[in-house]
Formats: structure tokens, sequence, C-alpha cells
């Protein structure tokens, strides 16, 4: 028994280097402080999905390909606040994931249409580097990446038959540096990939196309609106996965003139046992849906944290089942805040304006206070309106021209083609969601008080032209700041953060904590290895 024992003195001096290690350790920690996007994060807006990142939801986009407008976009996104510089394993795709993206043409809140991503790892790296590519990548076949992901396409029909679009498609990797990648714009191309019957798929890691200023959980925007114009979102990426198909394809009847309204919604299903042995783990059983997003900002600031996780779990037909949920769409939280901190009246309930934008789309036919018909499966001339069911999805009318000169307010400020209407790259949904929740859908007018919204108004790199449309992803660090700037070599997004993103005011590294924890890390270390070591005489 003694032998597996470590020596009295290495247990002396791995204690003692224990100890000295936590302290430097807890100093460290001290000194880094709470920086960091876990802190504030609109993507993480649930408690159990907040804990696995790859298959959290982000973000769904829906509209009319402004380049080919007989096709319909829809881009979903995943994995929240990746930062650029997140190595060595930086961010794959779960292989033990379905990643959907779903369409109801008929209002029943039920996919008719399923488009499913699952996706292959092929990791070369083995016993032999630690290094995601060991040398300059050219093309997704370049020997020097070692880390490459596939993925198969099918499209799933309301009776679960299936057909296979693609299979062993490449994905783009993540962005690792301008070094490594000299032109990420090219690997993307090669990662886009034709689908029979016309129309485009892609999937791999992307500038996160959402703008905002997060700053609302501090008491909307620190109670005086003091805290708004930083997009909190800048320099981040996330892993987004894009489809581009005829508006046909997606119609009921495959007619889109009859029938030019759809439902979107994307979720990630994942098998419900994880087996965990040292080293591994592997997952079993029935895959179950773990996160879901339709409209935006629905589970993060409507429904309120006891249902987060349940709404995650549900499926949009049995939305209006859970009364809880309903009543937080006609008598929403947020007006009742701002009137609290602002003094701004809430508008009177129930809000069945709110329940036009996000459970039936606007439509007459509903009943409801908005006198339009724009975004409805009731529209569509081949819908049964008794199967009709009221649910959280986002709604585009296909039939909609795209627009010449787009406005970010989007229908608030007359562009049909914006959303609520689905939902387009550039539009500004948080301002337009604070107006809608204060009214100004009913009126038709934009509430002053509010007009200057949280002034982040655009993204902070361009969109681009041609599918995918979103920009590629940053390579520099998010803390890097006005002062570290970063090579973006390629044409990747400028990853800089800005002045005040970074972790202290000059957007500079707190370099004293920063080489604590790094020494910290060395004595424990140092200290487990003695401890766990075997004298020579008894391993021998």
């Amino acid at each position: 028994m003694s032998a597996l024992l470590p020596s009295r003195r290495s247990r002396r001096v791995g204690l003692s280097l224990f100890a000295v290690g936590s302290v430097l350790l807890a100093s460290a920690l001290a000194g880094l402080g709470t920086t960091g996007p876990a802190a504030a994060s609109s993507h993480r807006e649930a408690p159990l999905i907040a804990a696995d990142p790859p298959v959290d939801n982000t973000d769904v986009y829906a509209f009319v390909s402004p380049d080919k407008p007989d096709t319909v976009t829809l881009v979903a996104n995943w994995y929240p606040f990746e930062e650029p510089n997140g190595g060595p394993n930086f961010y794959p795709w779960a292989t033990d994931a379905h990643y959907d993206i779903k369409i109801d043409s008929d209002g029943d809140g039920k996919p008719d249409l399923t488009y499913r991503w699952t996706f292959k790892t092929d990791d070369r790296r083995g016993k032999s580097t630690f290094l995601y590519d060991n040398g300059p990548v050219t093309s997704l076949t370049d020997e020097n990446l070692l880390f490459r992901q596939t993925y198969s396409l099918d499209v799933i029909d309301r009776y679960g038959r299936s057909e296979n679009l693609v299979r062993s498609a490449n994905a783009a990797p993540s962005n690792t540096g301008a070094a490594s990648m000299p032109n990420y714009g090219a690997l993307r191309d090669q990662a886009i990939t034709n689908l029979p019957g016309g129309g485009k798929t892609f999937a791999g890691q992307a500038d996160d196309p959402f703008f905002l200023d997060l700053r609302v959980f501090d008491l909307l925007y620190g109670g005086n609106l003091s805290e708004v114009g930083q997009d909190t979102l800048r320099g981040y990426n996330v892993n987004t996965i894009a489809l581009q198909v005829p508006k046909s394809a997606l119609a009921l009847n495959r007619d889109a003139t009859r029938n030019p309204v759809i439902g979107v919604w994307s979720d990630t299903e994942r098998q419900s046992l994880t087996i965990k042995t040292p080293g591994r783990q592997n997952q079993l059983g029935p895959y179950v849906q773990v996160s879901r997003l339709g409209n935006p900002l629905v589970n993060e600031v409507v429904v309120p944290a006891g249902l987060k996780d349940r709404f995650n779990s549900l499926t949009p037909d049995q939305d209006h089942t859970i009364p809880d949920l309903v009543n937080r769409v006609t008598s929403p939280e947020v007006p009742r805040l701002i009137q609290s901190i602002y003094g701004l009246p809430a508008p009177a309930t129930p809000r069945n304006d709110l329940a036009e934008i996000f459970l039936t789309g606007i439509t007459t036919k509903a009943g409801g206070p908005i006198k339009a018909d724009l975004n409805s499966q009731l529209n569509n001339a081949d819908v049964n309106a008794k199967r009709f069911t009221p649910s959280e999805m986002l709604r585009l009318n296909t039939a909609v021209p795209v627009a010449a000169n787009p406005n970010r307010l989007g229908v608030l400020a007359g562009d049909l083609q914006g959303f609520p209407n689905g939902r387009r790259l550039t539009d500004d949904v948080v301002d337009i969601e604070v107006q809608a929740l204060e009214g100004a859908a009913q009126t038709g007018v934009i509430v002053p008080a509010l007009a200057a919204g949280d002034k982040v108004n655009a993204n902070d790199v361009p969109f681009g032209s041609a599918f995918p449309y979103v920009a590629l992803p940053h390579n520099s660090a998010v803390n890097a700041g006005s002062a570290g700037g970063g090579a973006t070599g390629g044409g990747a997004a400028a990853g800089g953060a800005g002045t005040g993103a970074g972790p202290s005011a000059g957007g500079t590294l707190p370099v004293k904590p920063a080489l604590g924890g790094l020494t910290a890390a060395v004595l424990l270390g140092s200290g487990a290895w003695l401890l766990r070591r075997r004298p020579r005489a008894a391993a021998e």
C-alpha cells in the first residue's frame, strides 16, 4: 500500500505548491474581475442551454434574396460569443445533434418541411500536435488543415418522409488567423454547396450579424439611458447555417403566388443521455429539442426566467396551451419596466397587437388592432382557417418585393420587406421591438421618447451582396480595443472591439493578473504531479 503513495518529501513539496498556487489563483481571478460575455448575454437566454453553447440558437433570419428575388434565404446561427482566438479547439459543430430550420406554410404551428444538418468530424491531429492547422490553409482539402467537418443535409416533410439533398459537404473551418488562413473568403466560397433542383447551402463560421447594446439588463440601459451606443456583439463570431431555395420549394402546395406566407424557426436536438467515462463521453437515446428560436429576443426579454427552459423544449403548436406564456405576450413585462424606470406610461392590456406580431402574423382575419394583411398564413389562399394555431415563429410574406432602399426600422418605417415581416440582416430588431412593445404598431407613430433606441443602428462590418450574405468571421481579439488593433488578412472582418469594450478602459489586457494566473497554474500542476507521483523504487 505504501508503495502507491508519494514520498513524504514529495507530499510536503506538493502541498506547499498547491497552497501557494491557490493564493495566486485567487488573486489573479480577483484582478481579472467579472468581465466577459457570461455576465450579459442575450444569446445565452435560458439556464440549461447556456451550459451547451454548440447547440445554442442565437438568431434566425428569413428574407427574399436581394440579388435573386425568386428565392428565399434562411440564416440560422449557433454558438454565441465565439472569441476569435479561442483555440486550440475553436468552435466545432456538435456531431451528436440535429441542426434544423423548419417551415410552416399552413399555419398549424407544425413543420411542413424540416431542413436538417448533421455533422461529422475528421480530426487528424492525433498525438502529434495541438494545432488546428500546421501551415497556411488555401483550400478545404489542404493537408495543413488538420481539423475538418462535413455535413449531410436532409429535408423531411410533414409525414416524416426524408430526402437527402447533400452528403459529405465541406463546412468552412473556424478562422484561426491571418497567417494560417490568409484568404478566408476563398475558403468560405469553397464551402458553398449547390442543391439539386436549384438553391445553395453553407455551414461555417461568420461574424455575428446581430447588433445591439445589451445593457438592457442593467435596469434598461442604466436607468437613465446613459448606457447606450456600445455594440455588445462587436468582434464576436458565430456558427452559421444558410440556405437559399426557390420560393416555390417552401410555399404551401408549392404555389408561392397563391400561398406566399411561410413561418420559420430553427431548433436543435440532442440525444437525451450522456455517458461520461474518464477522457470520453458518448451520447445515447432518442433526440430531444434543447433549443428553439423564431422571433428575436422572445425568450430573452418576453419569457420569464421560470419558463425559459420549457420554452426551448416546446414546439410552436404548443405555445397557445401555456397560459403563462401567452400572458407574457398580451401583458408584457418590458413596458411596465419602462413605466417604472422612465415614467413612460405602458399601453393598455391585453396587447392584442403583440399577439398579432408574435403569435398569428399581421392580418385583418385575426380580428386584431393592426389593420393590415401582411404576413399571416391566414392570408394564404389554400389555408384551412380551422386548423390555424397561434404560435411563435418568424413569418415572411415572400410576395413583398425587395426594397430598393431598406430601412433599418422595417415595417414601422413603411418598409414592408423588413421585420417583423421576416428579418433581414440589416433590420434593427431591438429598436423595432422596443417601439412595438410601447405601442407604435397600434398607433403607426414612433414613440418620440424612445426614438433614439439603443444607438446601435448597424453592424460593425458590412454584410455581403451575395449568398450567404453574412460577413466573414473576425480573426483578431475582441479585447484588443483601440490600442491592440490586429490584422484581419484575407478580407476577414475586423476584430477590434473598440474603446471600452475590453476588460480595462484602455482596452489592454490586465497583465499582472494574467501572469499571476499563469504562475498559479504552473504551481498547481506541479503540486498535483508530485502528489500523484510514485517513488522511483516503488514504480520499479
